[in-house]
């Protein structure tokens, strides 16, 4: 797939323009390595001190500048869909956090390839998580953007200190359950796609895959050495648990496996409690 910057003008990526807002949060454009603007928002956690600084990307957070969490939303979702702000809210008590909108999503250029080329989104986020100063990143995928994670981790290998991946597909193509089924009617179709577009603020590229990228579990044996949590639910209506133990079985041994009862599909099934699990499973692990 190819595809072309729609809408939104980018910002320069090695000093963005941005923009503040009352929550201390600090808004801009990031472009990727093909040139698509990316929107992202950068949270440095709580307790971060701006008094004092003329540019906000120096606020200090004390205890977490050195940790970040860049999350990678779902399919339709963006940085201000609710459950997304609820994720990174958990998390910046943790450390600082990086929320950015995937292609073709919310006010970021381009169109969705359905996690293919999405993962130069992610990369474009985690090298600027480390232009700020963050020593230390953590990427947290759901769904989608589980797969996109795990697809990172293996192509970049070392530029991210741990992976969190929820909810996330095994395989590409799967049609098993029908809210899958209904996924693909809304990416492979025409009228779909309209759909996607004025129905749920997603622009879905109309090209096939072309190649077909590496699917997540061929992807999680190249993570090691660099820590993995897989989690998912047992209720999720999406993927069955198949998909998840395939990852952990495509680890061999190295990945850790969390299957959590009662729980759905991605950030909206995953309660505060489990995010804070996460982020306490995320901050040992980076080390």
């Amino acid at each position: 797939m190819t595809n072309r910057p729609a809408g939104d003008v980018a910002r320069p990526t090695d000093r963005p323009e941005y923009e503040t807002t009352g929550s201390g949060q600090v808004r801009t454009f990031l472009r990727t390595a093909d040139g698509v603007p990316v929107e992202c928002v950068y949270d440095p956690g709580a307790g971060a001190v701006y008094e004092g600084f003329a540019d906000p990307w120096q606020a200090v957070a004390p205890g977490s500048r050195d940790l970040a969490f860049v999350i990678a939303h779902g399919f339709t979702g963006d940085v201000d869909r609710p459950h997304v702000r609820r994720v990174a809210g958990v998390l910046r008590g943790h450390g600082a956090v990086l929320t950015f909108s995937f292609r073709g999503h919310g006010r970021s250029g381009g169109r969705s390839t359905v996690g293919d080329k999405e993962v130069l989104d992610l990369a474009a986020a985690v090298e600027h998580a480390r232009r700020l100063g963050h020593a230390r990143v953590v990427t947290v995928g759901f769904s989608m953007g589980g797969s996109v994670v795990l697809r990172h981790a293996a192509l970049r290998p070392g530029t991210v200190d741990a992976v969190v991946s929820v909810s996330a597909p095994a395989r590409w193509y799967y049609r098993g359950t029908a809210p899958m089924r209904r996924l693909h009617w809304l990416v492979t179709r025409p009228e779909g796609r309209l759909v996607g577009r004025y129905g749920l603020r997603t622009r879905i590229h109309h090209r096939d895959w072309d190649p077909v990228p590496l699917s997540p579990v061929r992807a999680v044996p190249r993570i090691a050495p660099t820590p993995l949590l897989i989690v998912h639910g047992d209720r999720d209506a999406y993927f069955p648990l198949d998909h998840p133990r395939m990852l952990a079985e495509a680890a061999d041994g190295h990945g850790e496996l969390w299957i959590e009862a009662g729980m759905g599909h991605a950030e909206h099934a995953a309660d505060d409690a489990l995010v804070a699990r996460i982020a306490d499973w995320a901050v040992s692990a980076a080390g």
